[in-house]
């Protein structure tokens, strides 16, 4: 079945990170992506490396990992946007295509006649999406964004790490770009919302989507934390501000995470682990007391762990139906039998690189399930394809633009 986004194109400007992870999400819903790209360098995550993909030989080969990771099921084409030829090969782009994705600076595009009004004439019922650091509008509005920024001003690295009374103590950013991803995230929904109106109206519009703002909502139960009290929450390693035990303990051989997300749970961890007296102290009988009451039920808590093997404890607590689990390494993820029966790891054929691997998309559908038939691009893969079928060019005019330095 053709994907529930297959009658959409999506034209994408976007380079590194937010917004090629929206474009490889509507790529994966089955929309025709064709990612614009500098000629001769690309995509600045194209040079994110090493490490490099491999060919069937084992050597590296001009392709970033980090570029693969969010490129997945578009097509390339390059094209210089400072120069006139360019730019009115991007406009007949648009005025053909649904969506518009990009993250240049404000107002960078404008410059280049490519911002939002002067391609709506063109073309009114286009979707305009742009993934910016602080947004359209603010005084920020003009600084360069980036993921580790976001994750510093946007609050998240002040409640990312452990206790600053705990040795290691101080602030952490999250092991993966997590505001980068989520912006992407939103990105999408909000993409998928205006083609839904669209349908509804005819209007296409404006999209603005920012690093700050996705970090800022990504805060969540704590922001709202914050809210209740007036109190800015601290950093508590891998503890849960609202919920105990909630958080990663050592055992004989390593470490387990247990979360007992409500009393029963607690009470049923007490019984299978030999501490009944403890779910029957008032000091931690209720979640709330155990809140209070956080550093002795840890404390308490972690000579329970202590004694036994990782596995000894992933077997007893989830044949007592206690939520919990071990902490993998990227490779054991994948190795995990979940992974495997849920086919997390795909394998699609690369133009350099031969077969290479890929995490599949997490969203599953009944009735449009993704196809995956595209491997990231090649620099330029798709140029003289696009030029010809998408755009009617002649391979007269596609060389002389060759020539020109223009593609």
């Amino acid at each position: 079945m053709p994907g529930p986004l297959s009658h959409i194109r999506v034209l994408d400007l976007s380079r590194v990170l937010a917004g090629p992870w929206a474009g490889q999400n509507l790529a994966d819903l089955g929309a025709e992506v064709i990612k614009v790209e500098r000629p001769g360098k690309g995509d600045d995550s194209r040079g994110y490396a090493p490490p490099f993909l491999k060919d069937p030989q084992g050597r590296d080969t001009r392709e970033s990992a980090y570029f693969c990771a969010a490129n997945r099921g578009k097509k390339s084409i390059t094209v210089n946007l400072t120069r006139p030829e360019g730019q009115r090969i991007v406009r007949e782009l648009a005025r053909g295509s649904d969506v518009l994705l990009e993250n240049y600076k404000v107002g960078d595009l404008a410059r280049y006649g490519l911002g939002y009004e002067d391609l709506k004439p063109l073309n009114p019922g286009l979707i305009y999406c742009s993934v910016t650091g602080f947004g359209q509008t603010g005084p920020n509005r003009d600084r360069p964004g980036y993921d580790f920024m976001a994750q510093g001003m946007g609050g998240l690295m002040s409640i990312t790490g452990e206790r600053d009374d705990f040795p290691g103590g101080g602030p952490q950013r999250v092991g993966v770009p997590i505001i980068d991803l989520t912006t992407g995230m939103y990105a999408s929904i909000a993409v998928c919302a205006a083609l839904a109106h669209r349908a509804a109206t005819g209007k296409g519009q404006w999209i603005d989507v920012a690093l700050f703002d996705s970090c800022a909502a990504f805060l969540a139960n704590q922001a709202m934390n914050y809210f209740a009290t007036g109190e800015s929450p601290g950093r508590l390693g891998n503890a849960h501000p609202n919920i105990v035990p909630y958080q990663t303990f050592a055992t004989k051989d390593g470490n387990i995470i247990l979360a007992c997300g409500n009393d029963n749970l607690f009470n049923k961890f007490c019984e299978v682990a030999g501490c009944v007296h403890l779910a029957r102290d008032a000091r931690f009988s209720t979640n709330a007391a155990r809140v209070n009451h956080r550093d002795e039920i840890t404390r308490l808590l972690a000579d329970v762990f202590a004694r036994r093997a990782t596995r000894e404890w992933v077997e007893l607590l989830d044949a007592a139906g206690v939520a919990n689990g071990p902490i993998n390494s990227v490779e054991q993820v994948f190795q995990e039998p979940q992974a495997v029966a849920r086919g997390l790891r795909i394998e699609l054929d690369h133009a350099a690189a031969g077969k290479v691997s890929l995490v599949a998309n997490p969203m599953r559908f009944s009735e449009t399930p993704i196809d995956y038939t595209r491997a990231p691009p090649v620099l330029g893969q798709h140029t003289d394809g696009i030029l010809r079928d998408t755009l009617g060019m002649s391979e007269a005019e596609i060389g002389k633009l060759r020539a020109d330095g223009v593609v």
